[in-house]
């Protein structure tokens, strides 16, 4: 179950300190994100005030389809986390974090509760805290793999933070030989994700591209790179009233990731808008109620901050990074709001365009421009193979193309062509 699913990027990793998780954390997740929906935005009116959509028909798809992916699969990765969102502690409480963690994700999979992904964030590899880090991996891994019979939950993996030079993700990668090798793993179960936080991570000391020296080094096993915002513009010196997602920096390092690791299969994730969606003020156990001032300044800090999540997540979808992190249930309600308005709002266009990419490179195989329609038709595929993944555009839409399901999960537009004979040789 180890092996990542062949058609789907999951859209977002929410992250959480290793102590809180539970068998049930996605639904419980869910189920916040659902009361901060039916409060601050309970129908596709109040929900299009907040983000600023002006056409109520897609106001009104987007928010049944936020409130159904919410009901339904509100979380598609989380990660486990032993870094920023669990601090220094103890070893005697990381250690029992990390065996209390992998037993509630064995129970998650004996209950299905678990989210499509899963993994677990250590600490850095450095020298002050690589003990540490590979104790918790070992940990974590042994006691799952005891508890399920060496089955990991699917698509786990297992996320390296601020990763400066090849030799950390070498130092990993044969720790995970070392537990395959000892427990009842498969050899190449463990797989790993790597976190863009510094300079040194994009740029070498010779001035060539780091990153790609940083992917080989995991030998296969690297499924994703994630940018770290904060730790990226305080590393960048930039000043914190501006370590935002949209900061000019970050759109420059996002740039030189998608340089070094196109062409690729190693996912792109984006990073994470740290103001979250919560109420100013909360009612007291004595007190119950709030004042209608205080009830719309609560409105208008949920409400700001959705906005800002909302314009950060299209910001990076329009900049072809399909992933992101989020940090607070409610921000759920936004990110898919986010996603699923940026597919509907192209879908009807993007139907005719590949429906007439089809059909014209059936025309034009003759005359060997065929290639030149391939590189475009398989940006609208790609588009199309998204937002069916992420349940933004449902089968019924997808066919709108002319293209059939199984068409589309070929993955392939120049095997689309081929299977319908309009591909030349």
């Amino acid at each position: 179950m180890t092996d990542r699913h062949p058609d789907r990027q999951p859209v977002h990793t929410v992250y959480g300190g290793a102590d809180l998780f539970a068998p049930a954390t996605a639904r419980r997740l869910g189920d916040i994100a659902l009361r901060f929906l039916d409060e601050y935005a309970p129908d596709a009116g109040a929900l299009a005030a907040v983000v600023g959509w002006n056409d109520p028909e897609l106001a009104s798809v987007v928010f049944e389809r936020v409130r159904d992916k919410l009901a339904r699969e509100p979380v598609e990765d989380f990660r486990i986390d032993f870094e920023d969102g669990f601090g220094n502690r103890p070893d005697e409480e990381e250690d029992e974090a990390a065996r209390a963690a992998a037993v509630a994700a064995a129970r998650g999979m004996a209950d299905g509760t678990l989210p499509p992904f899963l993994g677990i964030r250590i600490k850095p590899l450095s020298s002050e805290l690589r003990g540490r880090a590979l104790r918790t991996l070992e940990l974590v891994v042994s006691a799952l793999a005891h508890e399920t019979a060496g089955e990991l939950p699917s698509n786990f993996v297992v996320t390296l933070p601020k990763v400066v030079a090849p030799e950390q993700v070498t130092a990993l990668v044969r720790e995970f030989e070392r537990l395959e090798s000892e427990l009842p793993l498969a050899p190449g179960a463990l797989r790993l994700e790597l976190m863009v936080e510094t300079p040194q991570s994009l740029i070498g000391a010779d001035g060539s591209m780091a990153l790609p020296g940083l992917v080989a080094a995991a030998e296969g096993r690297c499924s994703a790179a994630h940018f770290g915002v904060y730790d990226y513009t305080a590393s960048v010196q930039v000043t914190a009233a501006h370590q935002v997602m949209r900061h000019p920096a970050c759109d420059l390092a996002r740039g030189l990731m998608q340089i070094a690791l196109s062409g690729t299969e190693v996912w792109l994730s984006d990073g994470a808008t740290n103001t979250l969606p919560v109420p100013l003020h909360r009612a007291t156990k004595g007190d119950p109620s709030l004042s209608g001032a205080l009830e719309a300044e609560n409105r208008r800090s949920v409400h700001d901050a959705w906005k800002l999540h909302y314009d950060d997540v299209r910001h990076s979808l329009r900049n072809a990074f399909y992933q992101g992190w989020d940090l607070h249930p409610a921000q759920l309600v936004t990110r898919y709001a986010a996603v699923y308005s940026f597919f509907l709002e192209g879908l009807v266009a993007a139907s005719d365009r590949l429906r007439s990419f089809v059909e014209h490179a059936a025309r034009a195989s003759l005359s060997r421009d065929v290639m030149d329609d391939a590189a475009t038709g398989q940006g609208l595929l790609n588009f199309f193979l998204r937002g069916l993944s992420c349940g933004a555009i449902t089968e019924d839409e997808l066919r709108a193309t002319g293209l059939t399901l199984d068409e589309v999960r070929s993955r392939s537009f120049r095997a689309i062509l081929e299977g319908r004979g309009a591909a030349g040789s």
